[in-house]
This record gives structure tokens, C-alpha cells and sequence, in this order.
């Protein structure tokens, strides 16, 4: 492996995307936003984003409100998806907040226009914030309803040409059955896309791990809470599954 900085090993990746659900950004609280987590998280991205990784993040807004929830509960399932959608935007702007705070140049980038809030999504001029090594934050999903964060997250990854979707979660990888529930649960250290579509094993949903199929496009499923995990994966070390053909 060649060395990056001094005789700090290279990188696996040079340009990725981080998914994050925004029940991560909320820790113990049980609702919205926790300060200590959203900047503990921002810190993670930093120690990757120092290595000269490229980084592109989607974020989920479960913390504030979820769009099939607020249709489960008899709201009009366009209407509950765009608001969900608002509430990515929420998250998207806490994590540029606590990205620059350490120094980091970061955008947010929405699918729904709202220019005095954040840019809206162009896709040359993304690539360009990345390549001058600003970190992207895509908010407002896919701006479909019908369409979950993580589809979004994989249809920007596509789009940014990223080499791997890593997808941040409470556990170590991707097991057979909950790990939480049951303790003889059996972790995967790799997987195929269609093994996860034919037991349903919820790394993300199916759309988007068929659109990442289709594009061969791997994702690396990992725990957020393990400090020091998204740097370590890069640098070929931590416990993991990737999903991949």
C-alpha cells in the first residue's frame, strides 16, 4: 500500500459517501438533535476528510420526523414524505455547523430549491466543491416522495462517482438476525447484494441496494459508535461487511 502522509498508510478510497440515519444525530434523547453527538460525528468526518478523502454524506431525518411514520398515522403520504424531507435539511445544516466549527469547508446541497437556506442540486458543480475538497451534504432526499434517504444516498453516490457507500448504523456490520435481540446473531463479513434482497436483512432499502447493484457499487455497513471506525475501515483495519457482487 503506498503511504499518504509521512508513514501514514493511503487510503482505500479517495472519494465516498457516508449515510448516516438522523436517529444518529440524536443520542440518548430520544428526539431531535443532540450537540455533543452531531459535533462527536463531525469529528469522525474530520479525522477522514484530514486523510484527503473526498467526502459526499447523506442524512436521514427520523430524529424530527419520518415520512412514513406521519402516512401510518393517516397524513397524506406525499405531504408527510416532504416534510420529511425539510427535516433532513435540519440535520443537513447541524452537521455543516459542526463541520466548520472544526475547521472543515463544507456545503449543503438540497433536491427542493431554498437558495437562502442552502445551494440546490446541481451535480457539476458538486463535484467541483468536492474536488476542492469540501465536504457535500445532500439534503431533501431524491425531492420525490415515494423515495427514502437511502435511495437518495445511493443515487448521489452514482452520480459523484464514489467508490463506496459507507453506511454508519448502532452495530458492527450486517447479521443474519438482530444482534440486539438475539445473542447467537451471525455477522457477515461480506455479502452479496442479492443475498440481502432475498432475506430482506434491512442494510438499506431494496431500491436502493438494486440501484447500487446495478452499478456495482459497494457499501460498507459499519457502527457509528465505534470511535475511530470510519477512519480505521479506510485504513484496511475495524470490523465491518461490505456488500458488494
Amino acid at each position: 500500500m503506498s503511504e499518504a502522509n509521512g508513514n501514514q498508510p493511503a487510503p482505500a478510497y479517495k472519494r465516498v459517501l457516508l449515510k448516516i440515519s438522523g436517529e444518529a444525530l440524536m443520542g440518548d434523547q430520544g428526539y431531535g438533535l443532540h450537540p455533543p453527538t452531531v459535533e462527536r460525528i463531525a469529528r469522525e468526518v474530520k479525522s477522514v476528510h484530514d486523510l484527503g478523502v473526498e467526502i459526499c454524506m447523506v442524512i436521514g431525518g427520523g430524529n424530527i420526523f419520518r415520512g412514513l411514520q406521519g402516512s401510518a398515522q393517516g397524513m397524506e403520504r406525499t405531504t408527510a414524505d416532504y416534510m420529511g424531507m425539510l427535516a433532513t435539511v435540519m440535520n443537513a445544516l447541524a452537521m455543516q455547523s459542526a463541520l466548520e466549527g472544526l475547521g472543515v469547508f463544507c456545503r449543503v446541497i438540497t433536491a427542493i430549491r431554498m437558495d437562502e437556506v442552502a445551494e440546490p442540486y446541481i451535480r457539476r458543480r458538486a463535484v467541483r466543491h468536492l474536488e476542492k475538497k469540501r465536504v457535500c451534504i445532500f439534503a431533501a432526499g431524491t425531492g420525490n416522495p415515494y423515495f427514502t434517504t437511502d435511495t437518495a444516498a445511493t443515487l448521489r453516490a452514482n452520480e459523484m462517482a464514489c467508490e463506496v457507500i459507507f453506511k454508519g448504523t448502532k452495530v458492527d456490520g450486517v447479521y443474519d438476525k438482530d444482534p440486539v435481540r438475539y445473542g447467537d446473531a451471525r455477522r457477515y463479513d461480506d455479502i452479496t447484494y442479492d443475498d440481502v434482497l432475498r432475506d430482506n436483512l434491512g442494510v438499506m432499502d431494496a431500491s436502493a441496494i438494486a440501484l447500487a447493484r446495478d452499478n456495482n457499487l459497494p457499501i460498507i455497513v459499519f457502527s457509528l459508535d465505534e470511535p475511530g471506525g470510519f477512519r480505521g475501515i479506510l485504513a484496511g483495519e475495524g470490523t465491518y461487511t461490505i456488500v458488494h457482487g
